[in-house]
């Protein structure tokens, strides 16, 4: 080695304190367990695969990711304890968060302790208003979500009588007013709005109500587990009731829970990146390996690539300057390439609608 070349290589190793020894650790925290564990199962597979690629790719300046698992169960308590246990274990970067509910009090900790958030998947907008410079999605937020299923329902569901329900999470209450919005701005107005309890069994109240009303589209703000058991209860009463519902509805467990009354049901969420070039390998890999990478899955394996590209550009594992690294640049990810507002939000994200049929969503088209 010539001794320019020499000190390069050291300049470059000295960038990294404890280079001789430390990897990179970064926590990946989902619900893994409870009603929500089907969708904190696409986050951590993806994460997973993700730190696997780039690991035999050779890593970060050299450096190995080391990805350490956390569950959330969605519980807004549980998070909040979680992220102190990752403050107390010295790690700086996180992948997750599912729900909104559980990412927005957990992201205090994360600003209070400086620890980079990277959540593929959390939509109310609070997490990113209120957030400081470490706190990050690769998702759209439901601001933007709830406008477009405002605008589709104004578009071609006039003179139908629209009923909104959902469930006081942060994520469905947030949605489902987002859309109210849109309706009221359009001068469209709900002939219903009827707030439910998720984890009961017994809707038949709700459904009732509904068809008492007579009512012709329903839009429901809250997660796929109640969707599916109110979009069943609706066909075990003979109700014609179009649903539709946002993001949260990105798993084939809807059509386990709500068999065929979860046919026609509509529904918002991102382009499907299974069908981009650049995941074509990376799915077929997880398919091979019985896993289906649906819904948030590859959204995950994008905030991996996303942070791996910021400590690589920020020359350095701290979070601000990997946080400076991702406003400052577009990174490559399987999204395409992503840029970063300084909200910490995606610059232009994209939804499509789509219609579940036959145990799969796919595109609603017009």
């Amino acid at each position: 080695m010539t001794k320019k070349i020499y000190i390069v290589a050291l300049t470059t190793l000295l960038l990294w304190p404890g280079f001789a020894k430390a990897d990179i650790t970064v926590a990946m925290i989902a619900p893994l367990t409870g009603k929500y564990a089907v969708m904190g199962e696409q986050i951590q597979r993806g994460a997973r695969q993700a730190v696997a690629a780039l690991n035999a790719a050779g890593g970060i300046h050299g450096q190995k990711l080391v990805l350490r698992e956390f569950d959330d169960a969605c519980d807004p308590k549980q998070a909040v304890a979680a992220a102190n246990d990752i403050a107390s274990a010295g790690i700086k970067f996180v992948i997750g968060h599912y729900c909104s509910g559980s990412a927005i009090p957990a992201s205090k900790v994360y600003m209070d302790e400086n620890i980079l958030l990277i959540s593929p998947a959390a939509t109310n907008p609070q997490l990113t208003d209120e957030g400081k410079d470490v706190i990050f999605r690769i998702c759209g937020r439901d601001d933007t979500q709830g406008a477009i299923v405002g605008q589709y329902i104004v578009s071609h569901m006039k003179g139908k009588k629209i009923a909104i329900a959902e469930d006081q999470s942060a994520y469905g209450r947030g949605l489902a007013d987002e859309v109210q919005k849109t309706l009221h701005k359009a001068g469209l107005h709900e002939t219903l709005y009827e707030v439910y309890t998720p984890s009961e069994r017994d809707y038949s109240p709700l459904v009732t109500k509904l068809k008492q009303a007579g009512i012709d589209v329903l839009f429901i703000g809250g997660y796929h587990t109640e969707t599916g058991l109110i979009a069943r209860q609706l066909k075990e009463q003979g109700a014609k009731i179009q649903i539709m519902g946002g993001d949260s509805l990105v798993t084939e467990e809807l059509w386990s829970i709500a068999g065929p009354a979860a046919e026609g049901i509509l529904m918002t969420f991102g382009p499907d990146l299974r069908n981009r070039p650049e995941a074509k390998d990376i799915v077929a890999t997880m398919r091979k390996s019985g896993f289906e990478p649906e819904g948030y899955t590859l959204n995950s394996f994008a905030a991996v690539q996303a942070l791996a590209s910021a400590l690589q550009t920020a020359g350095k594992p701290e979070p601000s300057a990997v946080a400076a690294a991702l406003r400052a640049n577009k990174v490559s990810t399987l999204l395409g390439p992503v840029q970063f507002d300084a909200k910490g939000d995606v610059v232009g994200p994209t939804y499509v609608l789509y219609r579940w049929h036959d145990g799969h969503y796919i595109e609603a088209g017009e």
